[in-house]
């Protein structure tokens, strides 16, 4: 048996900027949702797709802002698509779908404290995203990340493949190479290169020698890197701080509660005609309250 992880949010996004424009019949945008939906019925057709939860990034600032102000916020993002997270949790209720929304944490959140407490209890859990953040996971061998739209698995070795460090020095790696996308800023002078070189060898930023010369590796510009991280040593603990995942969301369901059983006719069928999805309508693989395995 798997768990599937869905990261809700990163599938709106992708569904907002890959699939047509749509209105509903009261003229709502609802493509993004559209497209949405139609992927998870994609997924839901697929054998061993037996448990499975998505999270949702339901405000997109959270506790995080409160830490760090120049922290990621819906500012920017298209209205459109901002108007359709209400609805993209309605969908994937109708589904037959376990949701978690968020507020207070982040649907990566939730996504990692699901993997870390349900892997010991099932064969594999999937999560499904390409987010970096989330490769901090990939240290467990029942957890692997999954590229949806690459059809990519990532494990713990596809991880120091592609940063050069292990999945456990992630938010390091993180805290001081910055994360744009999260509205972290990482600090002057060091790059992906130079981090991959340094933690590679001390995993932590607070395992890294004041001494320069205590060094075991030497990157370029070390003295500046080292000089650096001794005059922002708290900035790359805050940032790193932002970059770490937490493992303490307050998910009421247990295992069980994520089997999928199939979808819910009415409620589905109701959605849809809402909506004006009719072509979905016809794409259910099984559903849930027809007594079928």
């Amino acid at each position: 048996m798997k768990l599937h992880l869905v990261d809700g949010t990163y599938e709106l996004f992708r569904a907002h900027f890959g699939a047509p424009s749509r209105t509903a019949p009261d003229g709502r945008e609802v493509g993004a949702v559209h497209g949405l939906m139609s992927s998870m019925l994609r997924l839901l057709a697929e054998d061993g797709v037996t448990h499975v939860a998505a999270a949702f990034d339901s405000v997109i600032e959270s506790f995080r802002n409160r830490v760090f102000s120049g922290y990621k916020t819906s500012e920017g993002i298209d209205p459109e698509l901002l108007a359709q997270f209400p609805l993209a949790e309605r969908a994937m209720k109708a589904l037959g779908m376990t949701v978690w929304s968020m507020y207070e944490y982040e649907a990566d959140d939730a996504l990692a404290t699901a993997a870390v407490r349900w892997h010991h209890d099932v064969e594999q859990v999937v999560v499904m995203t390409p987010d970096k953040d989330l490769c901090q996971l990939y240290g467990h061998d029942r957890i692997v990340g999954y590229d949806r739209r690459k059809g990519r698995f990532v494990d713990a070795d596809a991880v120091v493949e592609r940063f050069g460090v292990a999945p456990s020095s992630i938010p390091d790696f993180l805290g001081l190479v910055g994360d744009t996308a999260d509205g972290i800023p990482g600090l002057p002078g060091w790059g992906a290169k130079s981090a991959a070189v340094v933690l590679a060898r001390y995993p932590h930023v607070e395992d890294i020698p004041v001494d320069v010369h205590q060094w075991q590796v030497k990157p370029r510009a070390a003295d500046k890197l080292s000089a650096t991280l001794i005059e922002r040593m708290g900035d790359a603990l805050v940032y790193r701080y932002l970059a770490q995942l937490r493992l303490d969301v307050p998910l009421a369901e247990n295992l069980g509660d994520l089997r999928w059983s199939g979808v819910p006719e009415d409620r589905f069928v109701a959605l849809c005609d809402e909506l004006g999805f009719g072509g979905i309508r016809n794409r259910v693989p099984r559903w849930s309250d027809r007594g079928l395995p």
